[in-house]
Parts: structure tokens; C-alpha cells; sequence
């Protein structure tokens, strides 16, 4: 029998809040919008969380995390496996991936094989991870939103969404007081290419991701859900300050159909990766709630 990831804390916490919610429910008399509250129902993961792991042991870490509870796997490179082998063991799993980090230099440079990869392995967006560290003024960033676009244009006849994931140098001001960020929302086709909000990221930058879901309503899909503590580090799902809470009850407004857990470096590997798990799992929220601007 395999181990089971699970922290008997959370168990705890998880079984007092549900008992508070029914209790709410019963006593308020507004039930029926306290009983709005809702839970993120299908729980991913970035698999560059557990890059090491992967390359170690493919299939054995993709079966630990089916184990926890996951159901959807974002990808950040294939480790050898041909798109069919990916497909194959996903399937044997019971997972699914509904996207995967492809560098921007890739889009350039052959576009159809990566669509014919997505369409494979059964995924719904093809997202570009980052920018090279060259290509980063507003110039490159209306050429980024052009390609974006022609690439978006093209992966829709297959099926398949271009997306941009962000860090947080797109939101460095540079001259006039533009960000670059700004540029690649509005300057892309709202039709051909979509978006997925990094949360620790726009937080480092000191942006409120709110503002783009109200801004850019539907176009947000997918989120990086990560935490951050009060000295600027990236943490386990739970273990900082982040109001995933506040955030998620915009997510009628932006679109939010998937929810991948990410840490660039987790303390404990797949551990790290069940603590965020099920932090997220017992997390509610009201997502009829949307704060005026």
C-alpha cells in the first residue's frame, strides 16, 4: 500500500470548518448565500514543482500524485516520453492535462509540432512560461503579443488556446509609465489567446491580480496558485499570507476554470506538494463576490 500524503492538522482544521459552515447554514437566515460558498472541485499541479522527481521517476511520481488527489497535470517538458507515452499513463492514472509550459523560442520556431503534441496528449491551452531575459522592452512585448496572436490564430483551428503565464517583471514600469503586462493583455486578440495569473508573482510584483479579472474579464482560465510569507519567500499553499479566499470569489469574473498548485522549490517534495493540496482542498469561497473599482 502506498503511503497516503495527508497531515492529520489539516484533517482537523478541515472537519471544524466544515462543522462551522453547516452550523452557519442552519442558523443563518440567509442560508442560501452562505450556502454560495463553493470549493475548487478539480485540483492540479504545475509538475515543475517536482521537475527532480519527474526526471527521476516519471510514472511513479504521476501515480503518488493521483494518490493525494490531484486530477489535472500542467507539464513543463515531457522527460523522454513521446506525447502518446504521456497520454497513455495519464489515462492509466485517471488524470488529465489540460496544458503544458512551451518556451516561447518553441512557438517561433515549429508551432505545428507542439500543437500536434497538445492535441495528443488531449490538452486545451499551450502557455508560454516566460520571456528571454533580452526580450523584454515594450517593442519586444507588441512583438511578443503579435506572435501570440498569429500563434493563437493557428492552434485555434486545432483545437487548442495559446495562454501567457506571468512572473513579475512584466510589471516593471519603463518609459511613460508602461508595464509590459499591459501591452500583452490588450494588444492580444481577447479570441486567440488567453491568460494564466501567476498569484506569488503579481503579489511580488505588488499588483493586484483582481484588477485584471475585472479588467480582462473570461480571460483568465487557469491560475499558478502559490503562497508567499511576510519575508518574500515562496511557501506551501497555506503557510503564508495570501488571500486565496478574496481572490477565488472573482472567479465567475475572470474565467477561472483551473487551479495548478506550483513552488518552484518545495522544502519536501511530493510532502510540500500534499500540504498545498490540501490546504486548497478544504479552502471556500463565495465566488458571487466581486469588489467594485
Amino acid at each position: 500500500m502506498r503511503k497516503r500524503f495527508q497531515s492529520s492538522h489539516q484533517t482537523r482544521r478541515d472537519f471544524l470548518k466544515q462543522a462551522a459552515v453547516s452550523a452557519a447554514i442552519a442558523a443563518s437566515p440567509f442560508g442560501s448565500a452562505v450556502a454560495q460558498l463553493r470549493s475548487v472541485d478539480q485540483i492540479g499541479l504545475q509538475l515543475y514543482s517536482l521537475r527532480r522527481e519527474m526526471a527521476a521517476d516519471f510514472e511513479g511520481t504521476l501515480a503518488q500524485l493521483a494518490e493525494i488527489g490531484f486530477t489535472e497535470m500542467e507539464f513543463a517538458g515531457y522527460h523522454g516520453r513521446t506525447a502518446a507515452e504521456v497520454r497513455r499513463i495519464l489515462d492509466g492514472f485517471g488524470l488529465r492535462s489540460p496544458a503544458a509550459h512551451i518556451p516561447m523560442t518553441a512557438i517561433r520556431q515549429d508551432l505545428e509540432r507542439e500543437i500536434e503534441i497538445a492535441a495528443t496528449i488531449g490538452q486545451d491551452y499551450i502557455v508560454v512560461p516566460s520571456l528571454p531575459a533580452d526580450e523584454r522592452s515594450l517593442d519586444d512585448y507588441q512583438r511578443h503579443a503579435e506572435t501570440l496572436n498569429r500563434a493563437g490564430e493557428r492552434a485555434k483551428d486545432s483545437g487548442v488556446t495559446m495562454a501567457y503565464h506571468n512572473h513579475d517583471y512584466e510589471f516593471d514600469i519603463q518609459e511613460g509609465g508602461r508595464i509590459g503586462y499591459d501591452i500583452l493583455t490588450s494588444q492580444t486578440d481577447p479570441d486567440l489567446v488567453v491568460f494564466e495569473m501567476d498569484l506569488f508573482w503579481a503579489e511580488e510584483a505588488g499588483y493586484d491580480a483582481t484588477f485584471y479579472f475585472l479588467k480582462y474579464p473570461g480571460r483568465y482560465p487557469m491560475l499558478h496558485v502559490k503562497d508567499r510569507s511576510g519575508a518574500g519567500e515562496m511557501v506551501d499553499v497555506g503557510r503564508g499570507y495570501i488571500d486565496f479566499e478574496e481572490l477565488f470569489s472573482f472567479a465567475s469574473k475572470g474565467g477561472f476554470r483551473h487551479y495548478f498548485i506550483e513552488h518552484d522549490n518545495p522544502s519536501d517534495g511530493v510532502n510540500s506538494i500534499a500540504y498545498s493540496y490540501n490546504s486548497l482542498r478544504e479552502l471556500r469561497f463565495n465566488s458571487t463576490y466581486e469588489l467594485p473599482y
